[in-house]
């Protein structure tokens, strides 16, 4: 079976990781898709922006899971400061 192609963020291309994460199933490749650009722009911010590998597995996790349960955006999420930069100051520099 093919794999369904994943659409990118307005800023951000769709790193390997999360590939995988959203190609291990239908509704969750389905469910990323439906996503404006923007929106799927912050989810791939939320998830690269973090410094720990264990903080962006776990970003991933819950991706994968806010996902499955019709959640749109990432939860507590300022906005991604490269599209808007004002939102830089939630940042720690």
């Amino acid at each position: 079976m093919p794999t369904q192609k994943l659409l990118s963020g307005s800023h951000h291309n769709l790193p390997a990781d999360m590939k995988k994460v959203l190609q291990g199933s239908k509704d969750i490749t389905e469910a990323w898709n439906s996503l404006t650009s923007i929106v799927r722009n912050e989810w791939i911010c939320w998830v690269t922006i973090v410094k720990k590998d264990e903080t962006r597995k776990d970003h991933l996790r819950r991706l994968r899971e806010y996902l499955s349960k019709g959640k749109r955006r990432p939860c507590c999420w300022p906005g991604c400061p490269h599209r808007k930069p004002s939102n830089m100051k939630w940042f720690k520099k």
